[in-house]
């Protein structure tokens, strides 16, 4: 069979040694976040780290010829350079209150996520002042996000995928490295079969 062929079996290593040392850091962080997001109320903090931050917006970035409009890139840039405000924003919401064109009462706000952490911006487009509201919720919590990919991005997402395959070529490669080894062999798929028999009892039994 080809499997026992020899250039088989060291290509199988190969792949199984250095596959599993490219994807050990992350096994670990996902081994490690499995814990942490599985028990929360052990590991993240009960309630977030909070700061609150106020700075007036330059006119030119809310309103042009007399008339709102705001410039969201530019907005986003000024508030990076005056506050700590990091993440990925929202679409601005915009409420104005006009009499005979003049501007009586307007507010826009948007919401920021990151990995672990959020903010809310409410700008007074009277007043020009904006108000932030930011929640940290630590780094436990910042990883449990990572670990689901929540908020963290469309490069992050690649990282999960790219790594869920390598730990899929991982794992065949040392089924692949197994299958000449028959006595062996035998008694890996009675404990592979025994692992899965167990935790299908334990969903059957214990889960809602």
């Amino acid at each position: 069979m080809f499997y026992k062929h020899r250039t088989f079996q060291l290509w199988a290593r190969r792949l199984h040694i250095y596959v599993s040392m490219a994807v050990l850091g992350l096994m670990l962080f996902f081994a490690v976040t499995g814990i942490t997001l599985n028990r929360p109320d052990l590991f993240v903090a009960s309630q977030a780290k909070t700061t609150e931050w106020r700075v007036t917006v330059p006119q030119h970035l809310l309103f042009a010829e007399g008339k709102v409009a705001i410039n969201e890139p530019e907005l986003r840039q000024y508030l990076s350079q005056h506050t700590p405000i990091r993440g990925h924003m929202s679409r601005l919401d915009i409420y104005l209150d006009s009499d005979n064109g003049v501007l009586q009462e307007g507010e826009a706000s948007a919401s920021f996520t990151a990995p672990g952490y959020s903010a809310a911006l409410f700008i007074d487009l009277v007043s020009r002042e904006a108000e932030l509201d930011i929640s940290d919720y630590g780094w436990v919590a910042k990883f449990n996000d990572l670990h689901k990919g929540r908020h963290s991005g469309e490069w992050w997402k690649w990282v999960i995928d790219v790594s869920s395959l390598l730990m899929l070529v991982f794992i065949l490669s040392g089924l692949a490295l197994l299958l000449p080894k028959k006595s062996t062999l035998r008694y890996a798929i009675r404990w592979c079969s025994f692992g899965t028999l167990i935790t299908f009892v334990i969903y059957w039994l214990a889960v809602p």
